[in-house]
């Protein structure tokens, strides 16, 4: 029997990630790996077979750069429901296209076919899934990108190490402390030319050596790095893995620590090979004895029929407990229903119905929904009584029956679990629910629902969801519980989520932005707690609906319901509501949306935080992401709403400036630390997302990606590959049409927090990671974003600035680098930018002098930040000369005469 100590125990050790992904590693191969391909995608057979190939050569590749540790032993690829079936194709258990560790999809637009891995966490951390089009896959890209199964595992080590790249198209060059122009890259012994392509016609181009920029004395803008394609160093993997030499990762011994790139920002300056080595896959993975090569992967393919869900609902005694404003749980249970059966699951989907109290009742066999009477039929067996006690089990058990008497396999299908009372009993079909390869979606309602519920969540690859004072909880947590299919037009899309309170006769008014690419399928519904308000709805020409418009239901669970005709026009829908009951009642309201046809691509955002559970000494970052198809979306306002067992709610603006918890700026992933504990127990997490005003725009920018190569030297001439497509300017500056999204990111546990918020303080500073100086004369000119006096939160006690002419001193011994007085540097709000000044009194300021500086941030409780990035301001002058020759094969870099003139450069 499970016992809390080992629900616990599992929650904090086994399960700590979010997405749920299947991949673990069993005698040094990775098992479960999910590759999913887009539904869009047309059938092809020469895909399934190149995926084959790629993994196949990935493993031995992996294998002998690991140092015979890991290989990939086995592979799902996902069929799209949209492709033929064919005898050899398997059902999927809990294998999802939304939980895959590879997408094969178009880009959106067509902006390139560059690989890619969406990786938005800490050093170390994994990332969310690698991205290939159906076009690298079906087209011979080795000469740009190496072959396939290489890149595979460049990506590989975005996704499972959480690793980076160690090139940077923004800082291409960077001056070394020998007074060397350098390629950034590691490993420094890979040789190449620097030059500026002026022509290039089939595989042969003009060049002509770099000038150097008058403003920072690195080369120019358009200068570029050919590498030669005859190397001897052999690492690194995380630069390019397409040079043949190339088969390790950087080690410590290799690696190059002033580079400035990503890799060196996150994780400190270490090499790739270090944070992959301390993994937990590594650490129970000694490398294989003998010499024999790793076993080939083995494939399975599998591909759905259609979406199975059953609904497994309490109706016990404790759902009569009303939430303070007048209806009861069972009714806030049956508003949430209704909505997902008519508004949110897809139709053609097969749905039962099964309720629980001390015994389970089935309400309804599967049902195909294909028009209205379907929905009716089941929305009719919703429960209107509430009495009884509560097992869990038996509510399972029931739905297992509601799946298999209709002849479907409970393998593949979902369950949706509402529950919000204890059951000392649950842990009795934990087992069961694990053979039974059904995917179980937990909903807990209030604050005793069964502690065990995530387990059941966890072990099966669903949701978690947490619901109580937020009375809109439910319903969010519906609406999130939609297609894994991966198909866009049956995702439903949530654009207002909002509770009202309003007094007797006032009016309250709203605005919904409905933008061009969504519109089909367009529900506005409103729920009371007492009586049915005064409704006004009108739409961006003017037309006008009223009360007499909105269906009521016929079940009394106090809602109303207006499905939008046809397609909802773009624009502003504003809504006004008045309360005619002689007393206050809270009223909400939703509107749900889909794309306006399959090939459009709405604007669309998810949300989660970094885990499904935290010790209170831990901070915890939610991430919300915001894109449109798979391109990032900036300039968003992103709010997430977080709320405790007790009710106690916290609003946080979630940035993506690049600073504290967001890993890069302009990426379209907001974030943000939440570190307001309040209390033990289940935590709900709430997104919204929206664009006021044509202040949000596409970005067509893609990190942690294979290298696009334009050529290589071989014998002293300059093979050139094809040019990147170039994207055209009204894409590339395209501008996002203003936008609302709602999204639910799910539930997440707190663990040893103090209860009603009285925290000591146990959180420093953020770490300042963007600092950039500068000589200006005699002075050094310093900024960066402001760290808080808790992470990323209010104002910091003070800032320590310590400067040193040696970058180890800074790295290794900071505390014994030289001070820097900042009695007149007084922080400012976290997020703001600082800028400082001062003259460096202790050192002797030469021609070609380099400084390098670090900050540390100190708040009121005396607790310091990291150590900053290290930045170096160099004194210098252009030579003369304008221009400076190419690198030859053998020579890497460029020394250079540095000369009393300011230079900016911030070293990661």
């Amino acid at each position: 029997m499970f016992n809390l100590k080992v629900i616990l125990f599992l929650a904090l050790h086994l399960l700590p990630e979010v997405k749920s992904s299947m991949v673990n590693l069993n005698n040094n191969g990775y098992e479960g790996i999910v590759i999913a391909i887009n539904p869009s995608v047309p059938e092809d057979e020469k895909l399934i077979q190149n995926i084959k190939e790629m993994v196949t050569e990935a493993s031995t590749y992996l294998f002998n750069a690991t140092k015979r540790r890991v290989y990939f032993r086995n592979v799902s690829i996902l069929i799209p429901t949209t492709w033929k079936s064919q005898s050899e194709y398997l059902m999927p258990k809990q294998e999802s296209y939304d939980q895959a560790d590879v997408i094969v999809a178009d880009p959106y637009p067509k902006y390139g076919d560059d690989p890619y891995t969406l990786q938005y966490g800490q050093c170390g951390e994994k990332g969310q899934y690698i991205h290939f089009t159906p076009s690298f896959l079906l087209t011979n890209n080795s000469s740009i990108y190496g072959p396939r199964g290489r890149v595979f595992v460049h990506e590989w080590a975005h996704l499972r190490w959480g690793v980076f790249d160690e090139y940077n198209v923004d800082r291409p060059f960077y001056f070394s402390r020998k007074n060397t122009i350098e390629a950034t890259r590691c490993s420094t012994p890979i040789t190449g030319m620097n030059v500026v392509f002026n022509e290039c016609k089939g595989g042969s181009c003009i060049t002509r050596p770099c000038r150097r920029d008058s403003q920072t004395g690195l080369y120019e803008e358009k200068c570029t790095f050919i590498p030669d394609k005859s190397q001897t160093a052999r690492d690194s993997i995380m630069f390019m893995q397409n040079l043949d030499s190339v088969v390790e990762f950087c080690t410590a011994k290799t690696h190059n620590t002033e580079a400035p790139n990503l890799q060196n920002k996150m994780c400190n300056h270490r090499s790739t090979w270090d944070v992959i080595s301390e993994s937990p896959d590594f650490q129970n993975a000694a490398p294989m004895t003998g010499t024999n090569l790793s076993p080939h992967p083995t494939f399975s393919l599998l591909k759905s029929k259609q979406r199975v869900v059953c609904l497994v609902l309490d109706k016990s005694g404790s759902m009569s407990t009303k939430d303070g404003l007048g209806l009861s749980r069972l009714i806030r249970m049956n508003q949430a229903a209704e909505m997902y059966l008519i508004q949110i699951i897809e139709k053609g989907s097969m749905i039962g119905m099964v309720t629980f109290e001390s015994n389970a009742t089935i309400q309804n066999n599967l049902i195909k929904l294909t028009d209205d009477s379907a929905y009716l039929n089941i929305t009719a067996k919703l429960p209107q009584n509430a009495g009884g006690g509560t097992s869990i089990c038996s509510g399972l058990r029931e739905g297992f029956q509601v799946i298999t008497k209709s002849n479907q396999s409970t393998t593949g299908s979902e369950i949706v679990l509402l529950t919000d009372g204890e059951d000392s009993t649950i842990s009795s079909c934990f087992e069961q629910a694990k053979q039974s390869g059904a995917i179980i979606h937990t909903i807990a309602v209030g604050p005793s629902a069964a502690k065990e519920l995530e387990t059941l969540s966890d072990m099966t690859g669903g949701h978690r969801f947490y619901a109580y004072k937020d009375i809109n909880g439910l319903i969010d947590a519906f609406s999130r519980i939609s297609s894994r299919s991966g198909s866009i037009a049956q995702q439903p899309l949530q654009l207002e989520s909002k509770a009202l309170n309003i007094s007797r006769n006032e009016w309250v008014n709203g605005t919904v932005p409905v933008d061009s690419t969504i519109g089909n399928d367009t529900f506005f519904v409103v729920t009371w707690t007492i009586k049915r308000p005064k409704i006004i709805l009108q739409d961006p020409r003017g037309k006008i609906y009223e009360n007499s418009d909105f269906q009521e239901d016929k079940l009394n669970i106090w809602s109303a319901r207006l499905r939008i005709p046809g397609i909802a026009e773009t624009g502003s829908w504003t809504y006004s509501l008045q309360n005619k009951n002689v007393n206050s009642q809270l009223l909400t309201v939703t509107m749900t949306t889909r794309a306006r046809s399959p090939t459009t691509l709405p604007v669309i955002a998810t949300a989660h935080m970094s885990q499904n559970t935290a010790n209170y000494s831990s901070p915890m970052i939610v991430y919300a992401r915001v894109s449109q198809g798979f391109l990032p979306v900036l300039g968003a306002n992103v709010t997430a709403i977080i709320e405790s067992e007790d009710g106690n709610q916290v609003t946080l603006e979630l940035w993506d400036n690049g600073v504290g918890a967001d890993t890069v700026k302009n990426d379209g992933i907001y974030s943000r630390y939440f570190t307001d504990y309040h209390g033990n127990g289940r935590y709900s997490l709430k997104v919204h997302a929206q664009a006021r005003k044509n202040t949000a725009r596409l970005s067509l920018r893609q990190l942690n990606k294979a290298l696009y190569i334009p050529g290589y030297v071989e014998n002293g001439k300059i093979i050139a590959n094809p040019l990147r497509p170039e994207v055209k300017e009204d894409v590339a500056e395209a501008k996002v049409a203003d936008f609302s999204r709602v999204t639910s990111g799910g539930s997440f546990t707190v663990l040893g927090a103090p209860p009603n918020g009285n925290h000591t303080p146990v959180f420093p500073p953020g770490k300042i990671s963007d600092l950039e100086a500068k000589f200006k004369g005699d002075h050094i000119q310093l900024s960066w974003t402001a760290s808080g006096n808790v992470l990323d939160k209010g104002k910091a006690g003070g800032y320590i600035v310590r400067i040193s002419k040696r970058f180890l001193d800074l790295q290794e011994d900071f505390h014994n680098a030289t001070l820097v007085n900042t009695s007149s540097l007084i922080p400012k709000e976290a997020g703001s930018r600082e800028n400082f000044e001062f003259k460096p009194e202790s050192f002797k300021i030469e021609n070609g002098t380099h400084v390098y500086i670090a900050i540390q941030t100190i708040n009121e409780a005396n607790l310091t930040s990291e150590v900053s990035n290290i930045a170096q301001a160099t004194k210098f002058i252009l030579p003369q000369q304008s221009s400076a020759p190419a690198l030859c094969s053998k020579i890497p870099s460029l020394s250079v005469a540095l000369f009393g003139f300011a230079m900016i450069l911030s070293l990661f």
